[in-house]
């Protein structure tokens, strides 16, 4: 192998998760992304009638280890990429981040694709490393008077993109 191959091998390695949210077996990694963006809160009502931000999408860029831009992570939750593809997913897993003060780890099963190109295969994503993202306080939400007001919380991650084995 030479090292330009061994290099791109390692830089796809799965990376040390928490068993909740590894990937399922014979998937292995294919793309990674850095994202840094927001986090989207809407002030209203939970279901128990109290006040509460309940979160709206994410929207960030996605960007490889040299800072280019590859892409864009918005609602859905769906990660679009700069070649037209298109992964749509819903989480199934999670883990609380290391950080508390950041927003959870997760595994994510993909439910919907557009488009061809890297992301059209994908079957499983990882979000990893967080930081920051978590709602506001729920004191500063009061819905009679900032129903459907908006906060944006930055927040920085990683995504891991799956594909199966062999694809």
């Amino acid at each position: 192998m030479g090292l330009a191959a061994l290099a791109h091998a390692q830089a796809l390695a799965p990376p040390e998760v928490p068993e909740a949210i590894k990937a399922p077996a014979g998937e292995n990694v294919v793309f990674r992304a850095h994202a840094t963006g927001a986090q989207i809160y809407v002030c209203g009502r939970g279901a128990d009638g109290k006040s509460q931000w309940t979160l709206k999408a994410p929207d960030a860029e996605l960007r490889d280890d040299q800072g280019a831009l590859l892409g864009h992570h918005s609602a859905g939750p769906s990660w679009r990429h700069n070649d037209g593809s298109e992964v749509t997913g819903k989480a199934v897993a999670r883990s609380e981040s290391p950080d508390a003060d950041s927003i959870p780890w997760l595994l994510v099963s993909a439910t919907g694709h557009a488009g061809r190109g890297v992301l059209a295969r994908v079957t499983s994503i990882q979000r990893i490393n967080t930081l920051g993202g978590q709602p506001p306080p729920a004191a500063t939400c009061d819905p009679a008077r900032h129903k459907g007001k908006e906060a944006r919380v930055p927040y920085r991650a990683d995504y891991y993109f799956y594909v199966p084995a062999g694809t």
